[in-house]
């Protein structure tokens, strides 16, 4: 047999051709759920060293180069100088972070606090009045001795 193909051959030349693609359904996206809503009374998180030394940084890049307005160009530079930084160099900004995240964590126990007493405070009003506020209204009125006459 020249030329022609062997036994082998026509076997992985044909399981090629008879394999089908499947046809694959799109799947349904699934549904998010609802996002809760961020607390605008949160306090914001620190920042890190690095970002403590860009505020500066920032300020006396802008003076000496008071033509840049390109962020990225600053936070380049300000990353490059960073990395040039000794770590004695880096002390002051990582003491001023660490500062930052304690007054951070006290404001976030007191946040937490506050959530929990409010949601409690809440959850108990709920429980302890079965009553209606016009039913509330009337007892309050029944008991100040103010009852208004029908006779008239």
């Amino acid at each position: 047999m020249k030329g022609g193909k062997s036994k082998a051959e026509t076997k992985k030349a044909d399981s090629k051709l008879s394999i089908k693609k499947k046809e694959t359904k799109p799947k349904p996206k699934p549904t998010k759920k609802e996002k809760a809503g961020k607390d605008p009374n949160k306090p914001k998180r620190p920042p890190s060293a690095f970002f403590v030394f860009m505020e500066e940084f920032r300020k006396t890049y802008k003076e000496k180069h008071p033509n840049v307005n390109k962020v990225a160009v600053i936070g380049k530079a300000g990353g490059e100088k960073w990395k040039s930084l000794t770590t004695a160099e880096k002390a002051p900004y990582e003491a001023r972070a660490a500062k930052l995240k304690t007054e951070y964590g006290k404001k976030m126990d007191a946040y937490n606090k506050q959530a929990e007493s409010g949601n409690n405070a809440a959850d108990e009003e709920e429980e302890t009045s079965d009553k209606s506020k016009s039913e509330i209204n009337d007892d309050e009125d029944d008991e100040s001795g103010e009852e208004e006459d029908d006779d008239e």
